[in-house]
């Protein structure tokens, strides 16, 4: 079976080795297929195993992780965002990061394709484009960053090839049309535990969606991921060993005129503990537009989204997009954009 189905209170969950084996039957593919096809019709998450990510590579990046996080504050500014600049990489503090305007609780480092000095569009000083940072005395994370991000890219693919069968599209069709050069972003979050256990407001992440097409989530033991189900009650994710989570972004959701949704979802950390997440961030290309196909009709393309917006009303390049995005996330560093509305 490619699938388990889901329950009121849990994702499905898919095993996408098909999609990663070269040899396999067209009946498997149209079986992994039909179940990603299911998930992202309804609840826009789902979990995969099979994707062939070696546990013990998680293992390592978690560990390096908090020794990272265990230091002091003026430690981790020594590869602060602000350092970067508009290259967007780099670490920030709890509660510099904004979601819909309000401080999250949590820290982070971003990272992404890494882009050296000689780069064109580094050259020409283009957002989110340039090195990664990594503490000086610190290699394990560095080597831990660096592996996870060559492990996820050809699951990301295999993973985008099973949605483009899905929508009855040719396999190849995201590689061909969006993602031939994708926009690949990879973030390390620490959640502080709630120490007096009161601050019911104080949410790791609020309720927000995602920007671009697909996100690969690897997260610790704790738990704390919550996602909205379409009847509105939010479902708890349970982490579990290998297992990585996938969530459409509103990329879909207007690639497919709604047919697929970008399901709202949000993180609360009461765990005591301090918790960590892998958010790795699979996006168009950078001067990619993003079309609405005319696929058939769903319910979903009818309904409201949680926040308003219309995904298919913005015009121009999903470079164009995200940096708009970014520019409300982190204003400091991103002081001559206009932020969308």
């Amino acid at each position: 079976m490619s699938a388990t189905s889901p329950s009121s209170d849990s994702l499905p969950v898919i095993d996408v080795a098909a999609l990663l084996d070269p040899h396999t039957t067209v009946s498997a593919l149209g079986e992994v297929a039909n179940a990603i096809d299911t998930a992202c019709r309804s609840v826009g998450f789902f979990a995969i195993v099979g994707h062939g990510v070696p546990i013990e590579l998680q293992s390592r990046l978690e560990a390096a992780s908090h020794e990272f996080f265990d230091r002091p504050d003026d430690m981790k500014h020594q590869i602060a965002m602000e350092h970067a600049g508009a290259a967007w990489r780099g670490w920030f503090p709890v509660g510099g990061e904004l979601t819909s305007g309000v401080p999250d609780r949590k820290e982070g480092v971003y990272f992404g394709s890494e882009h050296p000095p000689g780069h064109p569009r580094v050259l020409a000083s283009v957002a989110l484009h340039g090195q990664n940072q990594f503490p000086a005395d610190n290699d394990n994370l560095r080597m831990a960053v660096l592996e996870w991000l060559d492990a996820l890219h050809p699951v990301a693919d295999a993973v985008m090839r099973g949605i483009a069968l899905g929508l009855g599209l040719p396999g190849d069709w995201f590689d061909r049309h969006l993602t031939a050069d994708p926009t690949i972003l990879f973030r390390i979050f620490h959640y502080p535990p709630d120490e007096t256990g009161t601050d019911t407001d104080a949410w790791g992440v609020g309720e927000h969606t995602d920007y671009g097409l697909l996100t690969l989530l690897a997260q610790d033991q704790l738990g704390g991921l919550q996602v909205r189900a379409l009847e509105g009650e939010w479902i708890d994710v349970e982490p579990a060993p290998g297992v990585i989570v996938c969530n459409l972004g509103d990329m879909l959701e207007r690639l497919t005129g709604g047919r697929y949704r970008s399901t709202p979802h949000r993180v609360r950390n009461t765990s005591g503990q301090g918790r960590l997440s892998f958010p790795y961030f699979f996006d168009p290309s950078w001067d990619a537009t993003v079309p609405t196909l005319p696929l058939d009709a769903s319910p979903l393309a009818a309904s409201r989204r949680w926040d308003g917006a219309d995904v298919t009303a913005w015009q121009g390049t999903y470079g164009d997009y995200l940096t708009a995005k970014v520019a409300r996330v982190f204003p400091d560093l991103f002081p001559s954009v206009r932020p969308q509305r």
